[in-house]
């Protein structure tokens, strides 16, 4: 039965590739931390220990919070979820000027700041995201992909993935977790990325080589091809653009609400 999508409190979208009856309206960010040299370990005991728990209270709802598998980059990506654009920046001024959250990174920098430089997007969710739920997957890892479509072609990508793409990704044995799209209003974001032009979810594997086997499947199966194949010509072309297809395996942090 088709459900409405909605995000629960520490919950990240799950299980099956259910189209929703109504859009999710809620306004999303994704944040990458890039920690200084031997500093993530503190960056990481920082949102155990204080972090979260000033989020809730300040109206912010954690999703997921993760490191790479190979973490040579230091860092540490979460995703947080408001019921607005208005709610986000209210929420971050109140957090940004809490008392608690002012000594907690005093203490926590006693010895020099965690934080590199730091990244975000503003995302918002795809009509057909699976419903949302709190769940421990039980599984290896995470994958991140991001996809950069060639200028108009967006509806068209999530055409594809509505209508083709999350069924082969499940009979190929991967779980479907959540997409989104760039929001339209990017102001203050940092970022990479272009609006109108970019899908962004996540999956889950039982293990890196497991995911490698699922997508070598699943690219050979001829449903996927006739699909791929239709999608393009109907485009005019390539969804995508050159090298516009990332990936990224992800393992969640021992606090993170979904693992």
């Amino acid at each position: 039965m088709k459900t409405l999508l909605s995000l629960l409190t520490f919950g990240l979208l799950a299980v099956t590739a259910v189209a929703a009856d109504k859009p999710d309206t809620r306004f999303f960010e994704m944040r990458t931390y890039y920690a200084k040299p031997g500093k993530l370990d503190a960056l990481n005991a920082r949102f155990r220990d204080h972090t979260l728990k000033l989020f809730a209270k300040h109206g912010m709802t954690s999703l997921g919070y993760f490191v790479p598998v190979d973490n040579t980059e230091n860092k540490l990506v979460y995703f947080l979820a408001f019921p607005d654009r208005a709610a986000h920046d209210a929420s971050w001024k109140a957090f940004s000027a809490d008392p608690d959250w002012k000594a907690a990174a005093k203490a926590s920098e006693k010895d020099g700041k965690l934080i590199d430089h730091i990244e975000n997007a503003f995302l918002t969710a795809t009509e057909y995201s699976a419903l949302a739920q709190a769940k421990n997957y039980g599984v290896g890892v995470f994958e991140l992909r991001t996809y950069t479509t060639e200028a108009g072609r967006l509806p068209d990508l999530n055409a594809r993935f509505r209508d083709h793409t999350l069924k082969l990704f499940e009979k190929h044995g991967m779980t479907n977790v959540t997409y989104w799209n760039l929001a339209d209003a990017e102001k203050g974001a940092k970022n990479s990325y272009v609006a109108g032009n970019t899908l962004i979810y996540l999956l889950t594997h039982k293990s890196v080589d497991a995911a490698k086997a699922s997508f070598d499947a699943f690219r050979a199966d001829p449903a996927w091809i006739a699909a791929k194949g239709a999608s393009e010509q109907k485009a005019g072309g390539s969804l995508t653009i050159k090298d516009g297809v990332k990936s990224e395996f992800l393992t969640p942090t021992d606090y993170s609400p979904v693992k």
